[in-house]
């Protein structure tokens, strides 16, 4: 695959990534700590805001692999 299609998908599945993270981090947040205190939420998006960064990785490093010469 060509270096620029794999940084194009890379790029897409980034912002993918990142909304729906983000959806699903805000939606937990709603549910579940409404009445926990100022330190359980500071946790929460403490841990759940460098979570995302685990897949991104993963996603930057297969996008920067050297192009197979065939």
């Amino acid at each position: 695959m060509p270096l620029r299609l794999r940084k194009l998908i890379g790029t897409v599945l980034i912002i993918a990534l990142v909304l729906l993270y983000a959806l699903i981090a805000t939606t937990v947040a709603s549910a579940l700590l409404g009445a926990s205190p100022w330190w359980v939420h500071l946790l929460y998006f403490l841990l759940s805001g460098l979570l995302w960064i685990l897949p991104a990785m993963l996603i930057i490093r297969w996008m920067e692999r050297p192009v197979d010469s065939e």
